[in-house]
């Protein structure tokens, strides 16, 4: 893929000056590290954890974007996993950084047969790069299988943050950044495309999704027949590219905006979440407290239950439309009643 994805010993290495840099970065969370080269400081010694499972960051687009931490981690790391060899070796070509460390291919078809061969040279002390073809290993990209299975063998998992195209999207979408939900691409079938829209029309929160150019006309005609021509959103493409553009309206502005000039590259979506009205709207119809009892003694006598435990299984299973469970008192008191 080619979007975005996002007290230990170790031996240190100077990192390559950044053209122009004159920004000092701290310390950015490393044992030892300081401002980068080029900045009016020191510089800076970045410190490359042995023994350990390193995800790293790549640039979405602008190479500028590499940070001196990856710098670092390219030309020192043992091993380094990439999800496409060829593109690594691009990267680092661009970056003027030598890859000093064995490069294997870590993708989609074959990390979970090869997480635990990368996590055995972790244990002898190696440091295992995990790098994407752009953006955050694990988000829509390869890196998940070997975090899990370095957690489950207590095995040392960090993580050299940088470029992130959820994260650039959302804050220039100009749509609230304080609650959001990542729901990765759309799905590919109409059919299942409008049954997700669906479960997301009572979503609150600021959602952002990944879509394909071949089938962003398409999706655009589902979220507005979706979500209705008013909801706010953005379009965003080739971030931090040459031709980013951000493109911001309601979902019919952004939908007659695909058609009449079609985007091109990558694609985020960033849509505003539901307002009260809408998600009232949206939510299912809640049950009556005599529904609810009528489904506690059926259940009861179906499965053999208590009373009580039959009420608390219904109850858990229909929460209000706020999010809250149903009184199981009263439920109670309706079972009584019933059954008196």
């Amino acid at each position: 893929m080619t979007y975005v994805n996002e007290g230990q010993s170790g031996t240190t290495l100077d990192p390559a000056p950044v053209d122009g840099a004159a920004d000092a970065t701290g310390d950015m969370g490393v044992p030892g590290a300081s401002p980068i080269a080029g900045a009016q400081e020191p510089e800076s010694v970045i410190t490359i954890p042995r023994g350990t499972v390193v995800l790293a960051a790549t640039p979405i687009g602008n190479v500028g974007d590499a940070s001196a931490r990856l710098r670092a981690l390219l030309a020192d790391a043992d091993i380094v996993a990439a999800e496409d060899t060829r593109r690594l070796y691009d990267l680092a070509n661009r970056l003027g950084v030598h890859v000093n460390g064995t490069v294997v291919a870590y993708h989609d078809h074959n990390e979970r047969n090869k997480a635990d061969g990368l996590l055995d040279r972790v244990e002898t002390g190696a440091t295992v790069l995990v790098v994407s073809d752009a953006g955050m290993p694990t988000i829509n990209d390869p890196g998940l299988a070997i975090v899990r299975r370095a957690i489950e063998r207590g095995l040392p998992v960090t993580c050299a943050p940088g470029p992130s195209a959820v994260l650039d999207a959302l804050a220039l979408s100009g749509l609230p950044t304080d609650r959001f939900c990542y729901e990765g691409f759309l799905p590919r079938k109409h059919s299942e495309r409008v049954q997700h829209l669906r479960m997301l029309l009572s979503e609150r929160r600021t959602i952002v999704f990944y879509e394909t150019p071949h089938r962003i006309a398409e999706s655009m005609d589902d979220l507005l027949d979706g979500f209705g021509p008013n909801r706010p959103m953005a379009l965003c493409r080739e971030l931090t590219k040459d031709y980013e553009e951000i493109r911001r309206g309601t979902v019919a502005e952004i939908r007659q905006g695909v058609i009449d000039d079609p985007p091109r590259g990558e694609i985020v979506l960033v849509i505003g979440g539901a307002s009260d009205e809408e998600a009232a709207a949206a939510a299912p119809a809640s049950l009556s407290v005599e529904e609810l009892a009528v489904l506690a003694i059926d259940r009861a006598l179906d499965d053999g239950l208590r009373i009580k435990d039959a009420i608390a299984q219904v109850a858990q299973e229909h929460p209000l439309p706020d999010g809250s469970l149903p009184n199981r008192k009263q439920i109670y008191a309706e079972v009584l009643k019933i059954k008196g």
